[in-house]
């Protein structure tokens, strides 16, 4: 097994101290929490509405129902308190390359723990090992260097030449990004 395999159900991963699950009920207020934090939105925009973050789980259970994979609520195996999202979605149109991404948002107090690796890792994982995808991108902002460390944590690489100007997001800091990428077997080098 390769490190950061998980567990798998058909829609759950486990790892030694997380579960990433699909979204439930209980879930939409702590998720509306993590939205609304100006700090956890430092590189992704402006904080999101109660509205605005409970349809973005409405469009992670259906990309759950269409492809049978997404974006994951991710919770403490020990205590069962929601820490964030983990999971994989197709690049979004109007970007200047295509493929699957991989991606995470975290609750501050979860925030210098290892979670978000330790999602990520297991995330891959069920990328390469169940849909045999063969690569995976991330993108940060050029300023998102904590982001930046977990791609680099999990075996990708800085692709220099994909690096691109979002241009969905406002002139300033969130218009720069960087791109990332990882092929299947790569993760096997630890």
């Amino acid at each position: 097994m390769r490190p950061g395999t998980a567990w798998v159900s058909r829609t759950e991963l486990r790892t030694d101290r997380l579960i990433l699950r699909r979204w439930q009920e209980r879930d939409l207020e702590p998720w509306a929490a993590v939205n609304a934090d100006p700090e956890v939105r430092e590189h992704l925009g402006e904080p999101l509405t109660r509205d605005q973050s409970d349809a973005s789980v409405a469009r992670f259970r259906d990309g759950f129902d269409l492809r049978g994979y997404g974006w994951w609520a991710v919770e403490e195996r020990d205590t069962g308190d929601f820490v964030g999202s983990a999971g994989l979605d197709r690049v979004e149109d109007g970007l200047p390359f295509g493929g699957t991404e991989i991606g995470w948002r975290l609750a501050r107090p979860a925030w210098g723990r290892g979670y978000a690796t330790e999602a990520a890792l297991a995330v891959l994982a069920y990328g390469f090992d169940t849909l045999a995808l063969p690569e995976i991108l991330a993108v940060a902002t050029v300023t998102n260097i904590r982001s930046q460390a977990v791609m680099r944590r999990i075996g990708m690489t800085r692709d220099p030449e994909g690096d691109f100007d979002d241009p969905r997001a406002p002139e300033g800091p969130l218009r720069p990004n960087v791109l990332y990428r990882i092929a299947d077997g790569a993760a096997d080098r630890d």
